[in-house]
């Protein structure tokens, strides 16, 4: 794929490192010098010293070409703009970060695909390590109505029972199970024990009840 993201600051740089290590062309368009520059030594891939406001820098980005356009800068206004004329362009996929969460219905109004706050994203996390210390990792999907929990089990009194007796229920189900580091699906006759390492796809709302059970 083909991806231009304008903004080469910390968000903007470890995007591009990730979507270079995959195989993806990325073009990044930097409008501070000192970022630009930055950005040139650091990564294997096209710089343009510009603004994503600036269609002729827009242009001599290939927008017209790129499947993704991301807004990176955090500069709601410059976002804004830049994802506007991405569109305008033709762009497949359009996405931008945005700091002030008052700003998000705007965004969205005008028709960019995806709005990504990295502050929020980040006070999320923080929040799941303090509230939900026993849960490795926490994943939502659908509409949010539904996660899955990476957990460990430390609650003792489930030593030796079967998967069938305790999964499934009308709230979670354990879609699977770590052994050695690898993942096996789990059979109704499988024996559970503390450290067993599990996935369990639960119901949004339900997590404190299903965490007494396994922890």
């Amino acid at each position: 794929m083909y991806i231009v993201i304008m903004g080469a600051g910390r968000v903007g740089i470890a995007l591009a490192e990730f979507l270079i290590e995959n195989g993806n062309d990325v073009t990044i368009i930097e409008n501070e010098e000192g970022d630009c520059n930055k950005a040139v030594m650091e990564l294997d891939t096209m710089v343009i010293c510009g603004t994503g406001t600036d269609t002729k820098i827009l242009e001599e980005a290939n927008i017209s070409e790129a499947d993704f356009f991301v807004a990176a800068t955090g500069h709601d206004d410059t976002n804004l703009l830049s994802c506007i004329l991405a569109k305008k362009y033709g762009t497949a996929k359009v996405i931008s970060r945005v700091s002030n969460l008052d700003h998000e219905d705007a965004f969205k109004e005008v028709g960019i695909d995806k709005v990504i706050s990295p502050e929020l994203a980040a006070a999320g996390s923080l929040e799941k390590m303090i509230s939900r210390p026993n849960v490795a990792d926490l994943t939502s999907y659908g509409k949010g109505d539904a996660e899955i929990l990476d957990m460990e089990i430390t609650n003792e009194k489930l030593n030796g029972k079967r998967i069938s007796e305790v999964s499934p229920t009308d709230d979670y189900i354990i879609i699977a199970i770590y052994h050695g580091g690898k993942l096996k699906i789990p059979k109704p006759d499988d024996i559970l024990n503390t450290g067993n390492k599990l996935s369990i796809l639960v119901k949004k709302g339900t997590f404190r009840k299903i965490s007494k059970i396994f922890t």
